[in-house]
């Protein structure tokens, strides 16, 4: 029997040794787990049976995973994830019924149809958001995969358009040159001497297609003895048409809007912005509906002429600039022409029995029934642990630790032999006795 007895103990050895040598073969590995032996011993048991019984060996419990947090090692990409704390990824393989696993392994990158995949081809899993990165689901079943937009944001036709210039109170009128002394004066945007100034911005369509907008400024009276005002009129171009300031998109030819100026330079009209005609130029995709307002910093006075400043509201689809992933998980998109967009918050999963997980590989597992359920939610949410971006967990594994179980699990190794080579000398010994 005592064969047996030192034979369960160099195999429990062998088992305790590879154990430990796969966490000294993974101490590399991105969100790798440790695993400890754990052993009991065998008794004989009978209804009748003394208390003054020996053991009959040792039996492998189990080999139990340490689901503690491992430290992290920094990064340069944003789609390093770490988890500080509780939970797990969650990750789906490709196609309709693919497995779902959970992972520590917080190493992502993006494959050609621009999923976030992790290093074995699972899509990584997240909870779907509002606008304003609200999580709006938390069931498993509400899982989307995480994919960059394949588009560039979306466009905005420009509604708003706010502009302030300086214009010079000594400017001349077009009238009164040389040129039209005879003929008269009649505006033309391809002829210099029919106006004073011009400024040029540019404004958006519905599809993000730029439209230049171009403001041409004619000073039609100066002040008088009678009227100390100064008036210009404000020719504004959209592209190749020319847009009315009554709102009248059949005026033609288009109102002109009259900016005047009091004695002291201070604009008084218009006082607020004024809504134009909607215009459809040239290569448009659709017609552009403008509100223009020059504001109270638009002045006249002994100055060259100035644009001090312009703004719009519109703008083109952008190329996706940046992701960036918050702390609470939300994973963001921002764009070239500053647009962002939540494309939701990662999901992270715990286990009321980690333990009971079943191992698939690459720092990956699935659920079980040991395992029970798993519970999903957002970063910092019951219990679950932050995210961390631009780093990753490193494994749990303690060399030094790992070097010394090995050194215990050879000499136990060593000690179950020589018990055998004992039992063996005594067996030996016995059956050379003679009678």
């Amino acid at each position: 029997m005592s064969f047996y007895t030192s034979l369960s103990g160099l195999k429990a050895a062998q088992t305790d040794l590879s154990v430990t040598s796969n966490n000294v073969a993974n101490v590399g590995t991105i969100g790798f787990k440790k695993s400890n032996t754990e052993f009991g011993d065998i008794i004989s048991s009978a209804p009748l049976q003394s208390s003054a019984m020996a053991g009959q060996g040792t039996r492998l419990r189990g080999i139990q995973q340490q689901f503690t947090q491992g430290g992290f090692e920094s990064s340069d990409r944003s789609l390093d994830v770490a988890i500080s704390g509780q939970g797990f990824f969650v990750t789906k393989a490709p196609g309709g019924a693919g497995q779902i696993s959970y992972t520590r392994n917080g190493s992502f990158t993006v494959n050609k149809e621009r999923y976030v995949t992790d290093g074995a081809g699972a899509v990584l899993q997240v909870l779907p958001t509002d606008k304003q990165g609200t999580v709006t689901a938390t069931s498993l079943s509400s899982a989307k995969n995480l994919q960059l937009p394949l588009t560039t944001g979306s466009s905005k036709a420009t509604q708003n358009l706010s502009m302030t210039v300086a214009l010079p109170s000594d400017a001349d009128l077009p009238a009164d040159r040389a040129a039209y002394a005879t003929s008269g004066y009649t505006f033309s945007r391809s002829d210099p001497e029919s106006y004073n100034y011009s400024t040029a911005t540019t404004v958006y369509d519905a599809a993000g297609a730029a439209v230049p907008a171009t403001v041409y400024y004619t000073r039609t009276s100066a002040p008088t003895a009678s009227d100390p005002n100064s008036n210009w009129q404000a020719r504004l171009f959209v592209g190749d048409k020319e847009v009315s300031s009554d709102g009248n998109a059949a005026a033609d030819p288009a109102t002109p809007l009259t900016l005047t100026f009091d004695s002291s330079g201070a604009l008084t009209a218009p006082t607020g912005a004024v809504d134009y005609a909607a215009v459809l130029p040239t290569g448009a995709s659709s017609a552009i509906d403008l509100s223009f307002d020059y504001g109270s910093g638009t002045t006249q006075g002994l100055t060259a002429f100035s644009r001090k400043a312009t703004s719009q509201d519109g703008y083109a689809a952008g190329q996706l600039d940046n992701i960036s992933v918050g702390s609470d998980g939300l994973v963001t998109a921002t764009f070239s022409n500053g647009e962002s967009q939540a494309l939701g918050k990662l999901m992270l999963a715990t286990f009321a029995n980690p333990e009971g997980l079943r191992q698939l590989g690459d720092a990956k597992w699935s659920a079980t029934g040991l395992s029970g359920e798993p519970i999903v939610n957002e970063a910092g949410a019951n219990g679950m642990g932050s995210i961390q971006s631009g780093a990753l967990e490193q494994a749990n594994v303690d060399v030094t630790e790992e070097l010394v179980a090995l050194i215990s699990a050879q000499r136990n190794f060593s000690a179950n032999a020589k018990a055998i080579e004992t039992a063996n000398n005594m067996t030996q010994t016995i059956v050379q006795l003679r009678a």
